[in-house]
């Protein structure tokens, strides 16, 4: 029997087309509680690789006939080593090249959809972590909103589609993991935005964003626009593209809202959330496609892998939009934060400027999932 290894844009193509997977995952109960690889179509099995070391053969019965097996850890090679004893035991098994680590950082691209003068906006959904960037582009250039720390990624894309980068924009300061914005920007001559109220501590030169600007990307009516929308921190802000597109941030999600309290101030945050989701957002078109800067739980994501929905169907279907009272409301957000995100404090000084850790202790400051929302 044999042994294959299996990217994790392989891993992520089968997710997204809802194959039956079995996942053995050799990682220490702990880490496995706190964050996995996930899919609607995912079974999950948790035994610590040191549980394995004597043998698999009692594991055995526990392991389907009828879906692929794939065998995961934190940085692949205990995964290597326990896929060699189950294909010994006449087993047909893959491990995650690269284990979590890989897993974390792998980015998709996904197109959303044209853009008004033949422009195109794609997602960047990096499905192991929960994140969302975007590119948008028109006539030669583009604009990255919400980067993600691999920036050569986005670099790569922007060269395969012939086109120059002038504009890259984060919506917030953000606090779950590091943003690849300025390096980009710096990289490649752009000019880097942020939202000034975000941007008080920080050490280098950003354009501050303000209510009613407009950037435009290349020479066709595309433009963004960004919409002060305070709640998740201070500063947030979201965009409106080409009068089609919503990009919320970290305000509004499609099945949760923001927490407001990564500042340490949710308390004093909780009110303008609430505006913003109750008053801002409810005088848009409700026509808007959002596109929000994370997602929670895979069953975000559509069928093509995207992850989007009308603001219609938000204002209709997620709960934290239809909280009559306030006081019920500050009690959803207050009252029922999950668990910080790793390293959080850590990572908004690293987007602030204030250190500068090596690659390495980057990966260990993200490892894990996003934890922005509430619901």
């Amino acid at each position: 029997m044999t042994v294959q290894a299996i990217t994790a844009s392989e891993l992520t193509r089968k997710i997204r087309e809802r194959k039956p997977l079995f996942v053995l995952d050799v990682r220490n109960a702990d880490a496995f509680a706190d964050w996995k690889v996930e899919g609607v179509s995912i079974e999950h099995l948790n035994i610590p690789y040191f549980d394995l070391l004597d043998g698999v053969e009692e594991i055995m019965d526990q392991l389907p006939e009828d879906r692929d097996i794939v065998v995961v850890c934190a940085k692949e090679g205990s995964s290597v080593m326990v896929a060699e004893m189950i294909a010994k035991e006449g087993r047909n098994v893959h491990y995650l090249s690269g284990g979590m680590k890989a897993w974390s950082e792998h980015l998709e691209p996904i197109k959303i959809g044209d853009l008004t003068g033949g422009g195109e906006l794609y997602q960047f959904v990096r499905i192991g972590k929960g994140c969302l960037s975007y590119m948008i582009i028109s006539n030669g250039e583009a604009a990255i909103v919400d980067a993600t720390r691999m920036t050569d990624v986005f670099i790569q894309f922007a060269n395969e589609k012939n086109v120059k980068i002038t504009n890259v924009l984060d919506t917030h300061l953000h606090a779950d993991h590091i943003s690849g914005g300025r390096h980009i920007a710096e990289e490649v001559g752009g000019t880097y935005w942020l939202p000034p109220k975000d941007a008080e501590e920080v050490t280098f030169t950003y354009r501050p964003l303000h209510d009613g600007d407009t950037i435009t990307v290349g020479n066709s009516v595309i433009a963004i626009q960004p919409l002060y929308s305070p709640g998740h921190t201070i500063g947030s802000t979201s965009f409106i593209v080409d009068d089609t597109y919503l990009m919320s941030g970290d305000i509004l999600f499609i099945d949760s809202i923001g927490r407001p309290d990564l500042a340490g101030l949710a308390e004093d945050w909780v009110g303008d959330l609430r505006e913003t989701l109750y008053e801002r957002y409810r005088n848009l078109s409700e026509d808007l496609i959002v596109l929000p800067a994370h997602f929670m739980v895979m069953e975000e994501l559509n069928e093509n892998g995207s992850v989007a929905e009308k603001l219609s169907v938000l204002l209709k279907n997620n709960h934290g939009l239809n909280v009559e009272k306030e006081e019920d409301f500050r009690q959803l957000v207050t009252g029922n934060l999950p668990p910080q995100p790793n390293a959080y404090q850590e990572i908004r000084k690293t987007n602030m400027g204030h250190i500068t850790p090596d690659e390495e202790t980057q990966r260990e400051m993200e490892i894990g999932p996003n934890r922005c929302a509430v619901r």
